[in-house]
């Protein structure tokens, strides 16, 4: 089993993991997939070929660790890692993608000996474990980089890339900037599909990669899971054809199940539904959203209290509907105090105290030519869908 690690961030932490998913699982491997967290189903966070794990497996897994669980009182992740690494080694994959938890390096996922790690880019989030400072978050992620062992960073940024090149150089390890090889140009929206235009930098060509992931956001991701694919190829002597490369970009959402990342639900009216739940996510959906067309606006909005809730309202459009609610969890923020805080920042809507209930309503008010999305939390998408 040949493993690859990704320490995925912001709200592409499990996008670039199925991308890469579905590539090798084209070229014909066998391949796990380990992410979090869930959406509809506990399973969804172990995967193989997009096939979701067996209940019983879950339920044996669980039985046979008990003693231990009692002994050393485990997190409910550090458990549900050992599950997956369990699942794949009685399954024999032949590949494992494991995306880590929170942070990277005293992540329970970092005791594995990847053939490539992939860190997409760097966000404010989890600043309570992780550190205030980008630099600080940088330096928590780039635990994962190990002893000569191939590096792929998503994104360039002042802020944190010494931090990335030190603790290469520092572990001998190969490291390559996505956006230091390529160069993003264009999109072309097809009827089924989008086609992303690139130029690479060092040949001076440009080339397509034509995906079921439809918003334009995936562009990066897209990218980043291309170079790691690239290095795959010539440095971890892993075949992947071209063709199968193609097809695998093709089909993620067939191949994976991929679910929660610019969802559409249903047309007239459209709904959409997307995790995104920092600063930086919300932001892209709003980069989304000036490409698309409706006549108005309904946005169904809940968060959990660990969030920069202010810096995320702060780019939310004056001119929707909103539907304010709250993820039956304890993490949750009281939609009575999200309100408050939206009021402050112009954005005027109505209670409900759960995200079903708000789509209801936002279903009921809306014309067919409108527009519903619902955001600002996996939990709150996971409970709609």
């Amino acid at each position: 089993m040949q493993i690859v690690f990704l320490r995925l961030f912001m709200d592409y932490e499990q996008t670039v993991s199925h991308i890469l998913a579905s590539v090798l699982q084209a070229q014909g491997y066998k391949v796990g997939l380990y992410t979090s967290p869930h959406l509809k189903d506990f399973r969804e966070r172990i995967k193989i070929n997009g096939e979701l794990c067996s209940e019983d497996f879950v339920i044996d897994f669980t039985k046979k660790i008990q003693p231990k669980i009692d002994e050393i009182e485990p997190s409910f992740f550090e458990i549900t890692v050992a599950m997956a690494f369990e699942y794949f080694a009685q399954q024999e994959v032949d590949f494992a993608i494991i995306e880590t938890g929170l942070g990277g390096r005293l992540d329970s996922t970092n005791v594995i000996m990847p053939v490539l790690s992939i860190i997409t880019n760097i966000s404010f989030d989890h600043q309570n474990l992780l550190g205030n400072t980008l630099q600080e978050i940088a330096t928590e992620k780039a635990g994962i980089i190990k002893q000569n062992i191939p590096v792929v960073i998503g994104k360039k940024s002042i802020e944190t890339e010494n931090v990335f090149i030190q603790k290469a150089k520092l572990e001998n390890a190969s490291i390559y900037f996505t956006d230091e090889i390529y160069q993003f140009k264009s999109i072309i929206k097809n009827e089924l599909s989008t086609s992303f235009q690139y130029l690479n930098k060092i040949t001076n060509t440009d080339f397509i990669i034509e995906s079921d992931l439809r918003a334009n956001y995936q562009q990066e991701n897209l990218l980043t899971a291309f170079l790691a694919i690239e290095i795959l190829n010539t440095d971890c002597n892993v075949k992947i054809d071209l063709k199968n490369e193609q097809q695998g970009f093709l089909n993620v959402v067939k191949n994976t199940n991929f679910i929660g990342r610019w969802q559409q639900l249903q047309s007239q009216p459209t709904i959409i539904a997307d995790v995104g739940h920092n600063e930086a996510g919300v932001q892209k959906i709003m980069e989304q959203l000036q490409t698309e067309k409706y006549n108005q606006l309904h946005i169904i909005y809940g968060a959990v209290k660990d969030k920069d809730i202010h810096s995320i309202l702060a780019l939310l459009p004056k001119n929707a509907i909103y539907y304010f609610t709250e993820p039956p969890l304890p993490r949750k923020l009281e939609v009575e105090l999200l309100i408050e805080m939206a009021n402050e920042h112009q954005l005027v809507g109505e209670k409900y105290v759960h995200p079903r209930l708000a789509l209801a309503a936002a279903k009921e008010a809306a014309s067919v030519d409108d527009l519903i999305l619902i955001t600002g939390s996996f939990f709150v998408v996971s409970e709609v869908l």
